[in-house]
Protein backbone atom coordinates (compact mmCIF):
# COMPACT_ATOMS: atom_id res chain seq x y z
CA UNK A 1 0.00 0.00 0.00
CA UNK A 2 1.16 3.65 -0.83
CA UNK A 3 1.96 5.79 1.83
CA UNK A 4 0.01 9.20 1.99
CA UNK A 5 4.29 11.15 1.82
CA UNK A 6 4.74 8.64 -1.50
CA UNK A 7 1.26 10.19 -3.18
CA UNK A 8 2.33 13.23 -2.56
CA UNK A 9 5.57 12.84 -4.27
CA UNK A 10 4.18 10.88 -6.88
CA UNK A 11 1.50 14.08 -7.44
CA UNK A 12 4.39 16.56 -7.37
CA UNK A 13 6.57 15.05 -9.97
CA UNK A 14 3.08 14.45 -12.22
CA UNK A 15 1.95 17.92 -11.76
CA UNK A 16 5.76 19.41 -12.73
CA UNK A 17 5.64 17.16 -15.63
CA UNK A 18 2.18 18.32 -16.65
CA UNK A 19 3.13 21.88 -16.53
CA UNK A 20 6.42 21.38 -18.85
CA UNK A 21 4.95 19.30 -21.28
CA UNK A 22 1.66 21.97 -21.75
CA UNK A 23 4.76 24.47 -22.28
CA UNK A 24 6.95 22.76 -24.00
CA UNK A 25 4.44 21.90 -26.60
CA UNK A 26 3.07 25.21 -26.96
CA UNK A 27 6.18 27.04 -27.07
CA UNK A 28 9.05 24.42 -27.83
CA UNK A 29 11.24 22.78 -24.98
CA UNK A 30 14.48 25.21 -25.55
CA UNK A 31 12.47 28.28 -24.98
CA UNK A 32 11.12 27.10 -21.22
CA UNK A 33 13.08 27.45 -18.43
CA UNK A 34 13.32 25.51 -15.33
CA UNK A 35 12.39 28.36 -12.79
CA UNK A 36 9.16 29.15 -15.35
CA UNK A 37 8.15 25.19 -14.91
CA UNK A 38 8.64 25.64 -11.26
CA UNK A 39 6.48 28.67 -10.73
CA UNK A 40 3.38 26.75 -12.85
CA UNK A 41 3.46 23.89 -10.70
CA UNK A 42 3.94 25.75 -7.54
CA UNK A 43 7.52 24.53 -6.62
CA UNK A 44 10.93 25.86 -6.26
CA UNK A 45 13.77 25.37 -9.17
CA UNK A 46 15.24 22.89 -6.43
CA UNK A 47 12.39 20.87 -5.88
CA UNK A 48 12.17 20.26 -9.92
CA UNK A 49 15.70 19.41 -9.89
CA UNK A 50 14.88 17.10 -7.12
CA UNK A 51 12.45 14.97 -9.13
CA UNK A 52 14.14 15.39 -12.64
CA UNK A 53 18.33 15.86 -12.92
CA UNK A 54 18.07 17.88 -16.01
CA UNK A 55 15.07 19.01 -18.24
CA UNK A 56 15.41 16.46 -21.01
CA UNK A 57 14.09 14.20 -17.92
CA UNK A 58 11.01 15.98 -17.21
CA UNK A 59 10.07 15.99 -20.73
CA UNK A 60 11.16 12.06 -20.88
CA UNK A 61 9.16 11.68 -17.67
CA UNK A 62 8.01 8.23 -18.85
CA UNK A 63 11.07 6.40 -19.23
CA UNK A 64 11.31 5.04 -16.06
CA UNK A 65 7.58 3.68 -16.24
CA UNK A 66 9.22 2.23 -19.38
CA UNK A 67 11.68 0.52 -18.01
CA UNK A 68 9.89 -0.87 -15.55
CA UNK A 69 7.18 -2.54 -17.92
CA UNK A 70 10.36 -3.77 -19.56
CA UNK A 71 11.64 -5.22 -16.50
CA UNK A 72 8.00 -6.69 -15.30
CA UNK A 73 7.83 -8.53 -18.74
CA UNK A 74 10.99 -10.25 -18.87
CA UNK A 75 11.31 -10.98 -15.07
CA UNK A 76 7.19 -12.22 -14.12
CA UNK A 77 6.57 -13.81 -17.36
CA UNK A 78 5.34 -17.33 -17.83
CA UNK A 79 7.36 -20.08 -17.11
CA UNK A 80 6.63 -21.73 -20.90
CA UNK A 81 7.28 -18.28 -22.18
CA UNK A 82 10.61 -16.54 -23.42
CA UNK A 83 12.06 -13.25 -22.87
CA UNK A 84 11.41 -12.48 -26.26
CA UNK A 85 7.94 -13.63 -26.44
CA UNK A 86 7.11 -11.73 -23.22
CA UNK A 87 8.90 -8.61 -25.08
CA UNK A 88 6.94 -9.06 -28.08
CA UNK A 89 3.31 -9.48 -26.11
CA UNK A 90 4.43 -6.12 -24.08
CA UNK A 91 4.70 -4.35 -27.33
CA UNK A 92 1.52 -5.50 -29.01
CA UNK A 93 -0.15 -4.99 -25.24
CA UNK A 94 1.22 -1.40 -25.36
CA UNK A 95 0.39 -0.38 -29.33
CA UNK A 96 -3.43 -1.87 -28.79
CA UNK A 97 -4.06 0.62 -25.65
CA UNK A 98 -2.67 3.30 -27.56
CA UNK A 99 -0.23 4.14 -24.14
CA UNK A 100 2.38 6.95 -24.29
CA UNK A 101 4.59 4.19 -24.23
CA UNK A 102 4.81 2.13 -27.00
CA UNK A 103 1.15 3.20 -28.32
CA UNK A 104 -0.36 5.42 -30.83
CA UNK A 105 -2.82 8.63 -30.36
CA UNK A 106 -3.08 11.28 -32.68
CA UNK A 107 -2.64 13.90 -29.58
CA UNK A 108 1.17 12.51 -29.54
CA UNK A 109 2.34 14.09 -32.74
CA UNK A 110 2.37 17.31 -30.91
CA UNK A 111 5.00 14.99 -28.79
CA UNK A 112 7.08 14.35 -31.79
CA UNK A 113 6.98 17.61 -33.07
CA UNK A 114 8.39 19.33 -30.07
CA UNK A 115 11.34 16.44 -29.47
CA UNK A 116 12.25 16.79 -33.60
CA UNK A 117 12.31 20.76 -32.59
CA UNK A 118 15.15 20.07 -30.15
CA UNK A 119 18.62 19.08 -30.59
CA UNK A 120 18.34 18.60 -27.00
CA UNK A 121 16.08 16.33 -27.20
CA UNK A 122 16.84 14.70 -30.17
CA UNK A 123 20.21 13.74 -28.16
CA UNK A 124 18.62 12.64 -25.18
CA UNK A 125 16.75 10.12 -27.04
CA UNK A 126 19.72 8.35 -29.11
CA UNK A 127 21.19 8.72 -25.18
CA UNK A 128 18.06 6.71 -23.92
CA UNK A 129 18.48 3.97 -26.34
CA UNK A 130 21.61 3.28 -25.55
CA UNK A 131 20.49 2.93 -21.67
CA UNK A 132 17.16 0.65 -22.98
CA UNK A 133 19.65 -1.73 -24.59
CA UNK A 134 22.09 -1.81 -21.69
CA UNK A 135 19.25 -2.37 -19.18
CA UNK A 136 17.51 -4.90 -21.11
CA UNK A 137 21.33 -7.16 -21.61
CA UNK A 138 21.72 -7.24 -18.04
CA UNK A 139 17.66 -8.51 -17.60
CA UNK A 140 18.20 -11.00 -20.15
CA UNK A 141 22.06 -11.71 -18.09
CA UNK A 142 21.99 -15.17 -16.98
CA UNK A 143 18.62 -15.73 -18.88
CA UNK A 144 19.83 -15.30 -22.67
CA UNK A 145 22.91 -17.12 -24.10
CA UNK A 146 23.57 -13.73 -25.66
CA UNK A 147 22.34 -11.18 -23.67
CA UNK A 148 24.22 -8.07 -25.28
CA UNK A 149 23.08 -9.11 -28.48
CA UNK A 150 19.72 -9.93 -28.13
CA UNK A 151 19.48 -6.59 -26.62
CA UNK A 152 20.90 -4.89 -29.41
CA UNK A 153 18.33 -6.45 -31.95
CA UNK A 154 15.53 -6.07 -30.04
CA UNK A 155 15.71 -2.41 -29.50
CA UNK A 156 17.07 -1.87 -33.09
CA UNK A 157 13.98 -3.59 -34.37
CA UNK A 158 11.43 -2.08 -32.02
CA UNK A 159 13.19 1.70 -32.52
CA UNK A 160 12.55 0.76 -36.36
CA UNK A 161 9.16 -0.35 -36.43
CA UNK A 162 8.15 2.51 -34.21
CA UNK A 163 9.95 5.31 -35.63
CA UNK A 164 7.83 4.38 -38.83
CA UNK A 165 4.94 4.19 -37.64
CA UNK A 166 5.21 7.80 -35.86
CA UNK A 167 6.47 8.77 -39.04
CA UNK A 168 3.40 8.11 -40.94
CA UNK A 169 1.41 9.69 -38.26
CA UNK A 170 4.07 12.92 -38.58
CA UNK A 171 2.96 12.75 -42.23
CA UNK A 172 -0.78 12.83 -41.95
CA UNK A 173 -2.00 9.47 -40.57
CA UNK A 174 -4.41 8.65 -38.13
CA UNK A 175 -3.46 6.81 -35.27
CA UNK A 176 -6.71 4.20 -36.02
CA UNK A 177 -5.57 4.41 -39.62
CA UNK A 178 -1.39 3.23 -38.63
CA UNK A 179 -2.07 0.88 -35.52
CA UNK A 180 -3.00 -2.55 -37.28
CA UNK A 181 -0.05 -2.34 -39.44
CA UNK A 182 2.77 -1.48 -36.55
CA UNK A 183 1.14 -4.23 -34.88
CA UNK A 184 1.58 -6.29 -37.99
CA UNK A 185 5.04 -5.25 -38.03
CA UNK A 186 6.24 -5.82 -34.66
CA UNK A 187 4.99 -9.38 -35.38
CA UNK A 188 6.99 -9.34 -38.27
CA UNK A 189 9.90 -8.26 -36.43
CA UNK A 190 9.75 -9.84 -33.55
CA UNK A 191 8.88 -13.69 -35.97
CA UNK A 192 12.19 -12.89 -37.47
CA UNK A 193 14.38 -12.38 -33.93
CA UNK A 194 13.00 -15.45 -32.75
CA UNK A 195 13.51 -16.82 -35.57
CA UNK A 196 16.98 -15.86 -35.71
CA UNK A 197 17.79 -16.36 -32.69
Amino acid sequence: MTSLRERKKAETRQRIADEAMRMFVERGFDDVTIAEIAEAAGVSKVTVFNYFPRKEDIFFDRFPQAHDLIAEAVLARAEDETPLVALWRLAVDLAEQGHPIGGFQDRYVHFWHTVLGSAALRARVREAVGEFEAFLAELLAGIDPHPKLTAALVVAAYRTVYTETAGRMLAGEKAADVTADHIAEIDHAFGILIGGL
